[in-house]
């Protein structure tokens, strides 16, 4: 592979494209100034706006949400997997049918594997702008996502619909639902009603890994985050790893798998037969599959990078059971 296609696979922090309008409660008080990014694969935007980087999906998709200081995003529900690890800043995670069923608080480099099937939302609770990396089940990642009853109702008020197609129609644009559009149905109180409603203690000791923990599994190989044997038990059709300067060598690898290499911290030099390229925090890579490579820090300090690669396990739900 030439640098310049691997270079075209490597997205840099610094150039990631927003979307204001990606979501159902855009123009919602309080929800109104989230950016969402969508890195690899066609995530689970609503908005035609939406800005892809890179295009092809490896079995999951890859995006980022950022939020200034008291902004959050609404309830809503997957059927597919959703992990979140924090880039920057302070977040609260909650979740339940009214948001209150649960909590946690995730710093930066903490990863967050929630499970499907439950209502859940977030804020940035920090003092700063602030940044989550989320990796999305399946190649179709748009599918699965439900909103609560309330969200689509308060998004309604503020000239956003969501046709029951998937697509947002602001009216703030001259958009019109389309005649051939029915509206996106609400939930009914019997389907709210099934809905679990797991605690704090039910979630976080099985479903939070933190970043400190993780460094310190990390110090002879990588550290098994998500898939077999990992930190978090499950099998959502991708596996996560994070790395340090601990857990890796110069010596070339390769592997029959998609990788994406999403850093955390510090600067990694990744070399291949064909040239070499330095990544920084926020950076993301995708490595196609047989392309020998290396991996090692370019900097003296702390750094760590989450590895993400597709698997042969279907990409279900993560259970509560």
């Amino acid at each position: 592979m030439t640098s310049d296609e691997l270079l075209k696979r490597i997205v840099r922090y610094g150039e990631l494209v927003p979307c204001k309008t990606a979501f159902i409660d855009a123009h919602t008080p309080g929800s109104d100034q989230k950016e969402n990014f969508t890195i690899v694969g066609g995530g689970v935007s609503e908005s035609a706006d939406q800005h892809v980087h890179i295009d092809d999906t490896p079995g999951f998709n890859i995006g980022a949400a950022g939020q200034p200081p008291k902004c959050r995003n609404s309830l809503h529900v997957h059927s597919t997997a959703e992990v979140f690890f924090v880039l920057k800043g302070r977040w609260r995670f909650f979740w339940g049918r009214s948001g209150s069923a649960g909590e946690v608080v995730l710093e930066e480099g903490d990863i967050f594997n929630i499970p499907t099937g439950i209502f859940r939302g977030f804020e940035n609770i920090g003092t700063d702008y602030g940044m989550i990396m989320a990796i999305l089940g399946g190649d179709d990642a748009g599918g699965g996502v439900v909103w609560a009853p309330e969200v689509i109702k308060d998004a309604q008020a503020h000239g956003l619909i969501l046709g029951e197609n998937g697509r947002l129609y602001d009216s703030k644009k001259g958009e019109m639902l389309p005649e051939c559009v029915a509206p996106m149905p609400v939930m009914s109180d019997e389907e709210l009603e099934r809905m679990p409603e797991p605690s704090t203690h039910d979630v976080v000791p099985r479903f939070v890994a933190r970043y400190w923990d993780l460094m310190a599994l990390s110090d002879r190989q990588p550290a098994k985050v998500i898939g077999k044997d990992g930190v978090l038990v499950d099998r959502p059709g991708f596996e996560v790893e994070l790395l340090s300067r601990h857990s890796i060598s110069a010596t070339p690898i390769t592997s029959a798998r998609h990788q994406i290499l999403m850093v955390m911290r510090g600067h990694w030099r990744l070399s291949w037969d064909e040239g070499q390229v330095t990544l920084a925090p926020g950076d993301t890579c995708a490595i196609p599959p047989h392309l020998t490579h290396s991996l090692e820090p370019a900097m003296t300090g702390e750094v760590s990078l989450y590895r993400v690669s597709n698997t042969d396990d279907e990409a279900g739900p993560t259970l509560m059971s």
